[in-house]
């Protein structure tokens, strides 16, 4: 039996006799440990159940347990083992059979529809008096990417109980989890034990992957805690997902004290704050083909700002409070331009830019991309449902909702001949918003294809396919890539200053973003010298450059620390200096939904800004003195 099932069991045996919830994702398994639910899943309710002794508990209920940890049902004795298991573990009968007729005596399909359905019932929307069946929905949704940008779910919350119960159900649990944990393999024990104390497997799991095998049981609820309360400062987290501590700086105990020894060690230390910045409304910078700005609107640059060379940086909106003030401080003091990418195509993209172009006479690429979901993927309009309201996708991540993600999808909604309720519509709006799903039959979404993607980004087709580069690469380096037509647009001005071509220098290349915004343009690439740290991005570069019968010179590099003083002043005695530096340092540490390592700047990879920074002023410098 999986990891995953193996404690279901246990724990909701557990539940059976002592009546106590058991919050914790009741399908993860070690084939899905890269799953994660990033919704709240809710308790399950607590079954009004009495006890008078430590004894009793064995006998309490509807089901018995033998001293060997077996369970036989008392009530229905005719019934067949494999129904009896799963009655053992709380299920209504009625939704045993259901489960049986439609996927046959599968454990693992059988108990997958059962959770289904007992998602719905434990929903935390309004519920009517009565429940005369039980409702699908989908209970937790799964990423098929290596990259997950991790929420955990809502901690657990201890139901108050006399003194003298939870003396007797303590107990009954220990003694219980003595004889079952004999037959589990270390890590087991970890996780099980870990459970045991309130926290939820798919916390417990994340927190040993983190963490390594041999991380002790201080060192993982340490990561746990801290990763709650990360999650409960979120400001764009809805109340109602976000973990609740009360519990913990309320009750007692070990929690307890984790909880003060964090709080205690986060004021000890500088923290960054992440209070994120008030961003404009409509995001439309100095203007977007379809939307201007007054003509009023003016910018004035800084002396020092001006070129030679001109140069554009970009990074994500949604960072960190003082994280675009200290950009725009090393950057010339220059004024932040935000522009959201659904301007630009059928898919939000939020992005802050900094540049000392000209902002006079842009123009768009032509032709003109969608600009909605219908007109960017024609083929969903026939199947799109009347209450799915959206025109436009979110943000393209790196990340793609799985196959079991989507087929939970179908069958929550196929359990229902017409529209769905409110409470089905709702979560299957929140997972389509989330991974970007999209309608592609009757009751079936999907997530969008690589070639898809490119299409939204401005990319050829194709951009990312072949030679040796698998989807999941394709997934994540699109996830990382420029909105090609957002870029275009601003850089559009350089056309006419640069008729003959352009030298550019690129850092932080990506799959080439800014290189196909200016092919696109019909600006020349004299000479363009690359620095992208990632081998499958740079052939993916060198590739286009070979398609497109580029004339001039690629030269790429993979570190931009190897850009110093001497390497960059052969560069440009080669040819002549650059026109343009370009790039986006990685966006790791200041992305909204790293809840592990959101340190800003200070981050181990979004520090890399700094050689931005360094290498725009050392080829200032150079070519002030080439003059």
């Amino acid at each position: 039996m999986k990891l995953g099932a193996q404690l279901f069991f246990v724990l909701n045996n557990l539940e059976v006799f002592s009546g106590l919830p058991c919050e914790m994702d009741k399908n993860l398994s070690e084939e899905d440990s890269d799953n994660i639910d990033w919704d709240t899943e809710d308790e399950l309710e607590i079954q009004d159940t009495t006890f008078s002794s430590c004894r009793d508990l064995r006998t309490t209920g509807q089901h018995a347990i033998s001293g060997d940890g077996e369970a036989s049902s008392s009530s229905v004795p005719g019934q067949s083992k494999f129904i009896q298991k799963f009655i053992v573990m709380g299920f209504p009968e009625e939704s045993i059979a259901k489960a049986i007729e439609q996927n046959g005596e599968n454990s693992d399909l059988v108990l997958d529809a059962l959770l289904t359905l007992k998602a719905i019932e434990d929903s935390p929307e309004e519920q009517p008096s009565a429940s005369p069946h039980l409702e699908p929905c989908i209970s937790s949704d799964d990423s098929s990417s290596e990259y997950n940008e991790n929420f955990l779910d809502d901690v657990y919350e201890e139901d108050s109980w006399s003194s003298d119960s939870d003396f007797c159900i303590n107990s009954a649990k220990q003694c219980y989890l003595k004889d079952e944990s004999s037959s589990l393999s270390e890590k087991e024990q970890t996780l099980l034990s870990l459970a045991n104390m309130g926290y939820p497997v798919e916390e417990v799991s994340i927190a040993m992957e983190r963490c390594g095998p041999e991380a002790s049981l201080a060192e993982l609820t340490d990561f746990i805690c801290a990763a709650q309360m990360a999650r409960a400062e979120d400001p764009y987290l809805p109340e109602d997902v976000k973990p609740k501590l009360k519990h913990i700086s309320n009750g007692s105990g070990y929690k307890r004290k984790m909880f003060n020894q964090l709080c205690k060690r986060k004021k000890q230390r500088v923290i960054f704050d992440e209070e994120t910045i008030r961003l404009p409304k409509p995001m439309i910078g100095f203007g977007v083909p379809a939307e201007s700005v007054p003509a009023m609107v003016q910018r004035t640059l800084p002396e020092q700002a001006f070129g030679p060379p001109f140069f554009y940086y970009e990074n994500v909106a949604l960072a960190p409070k003082g994280v675009w003030d200290t950009i725009s401080r090393f950057l010339y003091d220059i004024e932040p331009e935000f522009v959201d990418s659904k301007y630009f195509c059928a898919a939000a993209r939020k992005r802050g830019y900094i540049h000392n172009l000209p902002i006079e006479n842009r123009f768009p690429l032509l032709p003109l991309p969608p600009r909605t979901i219908n007109e960017a993927l024609p083929l969903t309009k026939k199947w799109w449902p009347s209450w799915d309201p959206r025109t436009k996708l979110n943000c393209l991540q790196t990340a793609i909702g799985s196959a079991r993600l989507t087929d939970r999808i179908r069958k929550a909604v196929e359990a229902f001949d017409g529209e769905p309720p409110m409470r089905v519509q709702k979560y299957v709006l929140d997972q389509c918003r989330k991974w970007n799903l999209v309608w592609v039959g009757r009751n079936k979404v999907a997530p969008l294809e690589p070639d898809e993607v490119e299409m939204l980004l401005g990319f050829p087709k194709n951009h990312t396919r072949g030679g040796g580069i698998s989807r999941t690469d394709r997934y994540k380096s699109l996830g990382n890539s420029f909105q090609v037509d957002t870029v275009a647009y601003h850089l559009s001005v350089l056309k006419d200053l640069f008729p003959n071509g352009i030298n550019v220098l690129s850092l932080f290349s990506g799959i080439g973003g800014a290189e196909v915004a200016l092919y696109r343009l019909g600006i020349q690439l004299n000479n363009v010298v690359s620095v992208e740290k990632s081998e499958v991005n740079r052939n993916i570069v060198r590739s286009w450059w070979e398609q497109t019968n580029q004339t001039g010179n690629l030269i790429d590099f993979d570190d931009v620390q190897q850009l110093n003083g001497d390497r960059l002043e052969q560069l440009i005695d080669s040819f002549g200096g650059f026109d343009l530096i370009i790039g986006g340092s990685p966006c790791n540490n200041l992305a909204g939904s790293n809840r592990v390592s959101r340190d800003g700047l200070e981050g181990k990879e979004s520090s890399l800004f700094y050689d931005y920074v360094r290498i725009l002023d050392l080829v200032k410098s150079i070519m002030s003195r080439h003059r």
